[in-house]
């Protein structure tokens, strides 16, 4: 399997030309993109090429998708991403019942439609706040994915998992959308604490082993992305995770 990396994690480890050659020495064969690193599309893109990293999938805000997709093309093609990707919902943003989740849905629906056109690939990426109850007793992420019927998800697992939901029934009930997965971990108790509770893959809380397996029997995930949102040590964080991974 070709592991990426979400560059996102090794945003305050600086330089990029450092950390490119730090992940392709690992073995790493992909990266995914997102706003900080795509302010020089041709010159990143020389660094991946003499790292052997390519960048199939990239994050991009749901402000420039729907007003300024022109600019996400050339930055897609720039990078060769097939796969965009919308990564978030500003907290003042997100709705507070369930009409309002499913016309967010329907906003990245018309997204979903616009990218099709175009010859990409679209999907949502989730956190936890999709999927705490809404005062209905109704979650939002299944009106986001009802109201978008065509566009993919990307599944960041350890958010499922923090929004108080168990991953294995909504892989099950949804693997056919699942085009890409957040491969992250939670620390054990105790662990953790200066990293925002998160941990290298493979060494946290979260059954990998067993994700990994249903994943790839249940789902239609094709990228499989390393993902830490705090890590206090990049080259350990990138080195462990993989190592761990490649037993799954």
């Amino acid at each position: 399997m070709d592991w990426s990396f979400q560059l996102y994690s090794a945003r305050n480890f600086q330089p990029w030309d450092k950390v490119l050659k730090l992940l392709g020495s690992l073995g790493y064969a992909q990266v995914e993109g997102f706003g900080g690193v795509y302010d020089d599309p041709k010159a990143f893109r020389a660094e991946l090429d003499k790292n052997k990293l390519a960048m199939p999938t990239g994050h991009f805000s749901i402000e420039a998708l729907e007003t300024d997709f022109d600019s996400v093309r050339r930055t897609a093609d720039a990078f060769g991403i097939g796969l965009l990707i919308c990564p978030y919902l500003v907290a003042e943003a997100r709705p507070t019942d369930a009409a309002g989740w499913r016309g967010f849905g329907e906003r990245l629906a018309k997204v979903g439609e616009t990218a099709k056109k175009a010859g990409y690939g679209f999907a949502w990426h989730n956190h936890d706040f999709e999927f705490k109850t809404l005062p209905d007793g109704s979650i939002p992420q299944e009106h986001i994915l009802s109201a978008a019927p065509d566009i993919g998800w990307e599944m960041d697992v350890a958010w499922v998992v923090r929004g108080g939901a168990d991953p294995l029934p909504w892989i099950e009930r949804h693997g056919r959308r699942i085009v890409a997965v957040h491969v992250k971990d939670i620390a054990k108790a105790g662990q953790g604490l200066d990293e925002d509770g998160w941990s290298d893959v493979g060494h946290g809380t979260i059954d990998w082993p067993k994700l990994a397996k249903v994943l790839r029997e249940r789902s239609d995930a094709k990228y499989f992305i390393m993902e830490q949102d705090n890590p206090n040590d990049i080259e350990r964080f990138a080195r462990r995770s993989i190592e761990a991974a490649r037993t799954f």
